[in-house]
């Protein structure tokens, strides 16, 4: 396993040949190509912003939230990342079965490129955001930016890590993509993204202790949303330690299960 994992860096080129190939192939044909990053998350935010403060204006009249369209967009958009990464990357194996009967062809590659793809797609959606937080006047600090790409980091390592666990699960359960769907949904509204973590009762907050995307989602707000000094990283941290866990397991499982790969796609 930790050869495998040593392998890792010698297959960086090919991992960046095939995220390049992946971003193209997604917007051959299209007439606005990669202006979808910008397009796509730009539309779901107003989606979700007409339905919760003019269908369900339940959030518009909390101060905590204003303006709540940035306040929504900075958890939507890592949320983005982080689900399309894990559906992608939970049939990535089965969709691209042609490569894994290849004796040579590293198999651990095809959940990295499905995450490092949509993170890509993240990449190219920031300064839309970064208008958003100029349009409002937000007082971002220097100091609290020194965290974000720590947030990022522990935002791939958690998502290369369940990536691994799904795609090599998917090869044998077929049914877990459907299922996944499902679990990301009820994930979504059980992380304070469209919603502060003040609304949460007690009991409530008790659970979203054990939401690492809720850490996540939080440590997004109070560096680009929230005023004042950034006072979730001690959870951040405690997230990152989780994440390598669960990155290690999650490659534990793949390795172990990668000789029968070939067998089942």
């Amino acid at each position: 396993m930790l050869e495998n994992l040593r392998n890792l860096i010698r297959y960086r080129g090919l991992i960046q040949t095939l995220v390049s190939r992946e971003l193209k192939a997604r917007y051959r044909g299209s007439v606005l190509g990669f202006f979808w990053s910008f397009i796509n998350p730009l539309l779901l935010l107003l989606v979700y912003t007409f339905v919760f403060t003019v269908v369900l204006p339940s959030f518009r009249d909390d101060p905590t939230t204003q303006p709540y369209a940035l306040f929504m967009f900075c958890g939507l958009l890592p949320w983005f990342w982080f689900s399309s990464s894990l559906l992608e990357a939970s049939s990535s194996l089965v969709v691209h079965g042609n490569l894994i009967k290849k004796v040579l062809f590293p198999a651990e590659i095809l959940p990295i490129v499905a995450v490092v793809a949509n993170m890509c797609h993240f990449f190219l959606a920031l300064p839309i955001l970064a208008l958003f937080l100029i349009f409002y006047a937000r007082p971002v600090q220097i100091v609290e930016l020194v965290w974000f790409p720590v947030v990022l980091l522990v935002q791939l390592i958690l998502s290369l890590g369940l990536g691994f666990m799904l795609s090599a699960l998917t090869v044998h359960f077929r049914d877990l993509r459907d299922i996944l769907n499902n679990l990301l949904t009820l994930w979504f509204f059980s992380t304070p993204i469209i919603y502060p973590m003040s609304m949460i009762p007690p009991v409530g907050k008790f659970f979203m202790d054990f939401n690492p995307f809720a850490h996540l989602a939080i440590s997004y707000q109070e560096i680009l949303f929230y005023e004042g000094p950034f006072g979730h990283w001690k959870w951040l941290l405690a997230v990152g330690v989780f994440s390598v866990v669960v990155f290690l397991l999650g490659y534990a499982l793949f390795d172990r299960l990668r000789d029968s790969f070939a067998e089942e796609v």
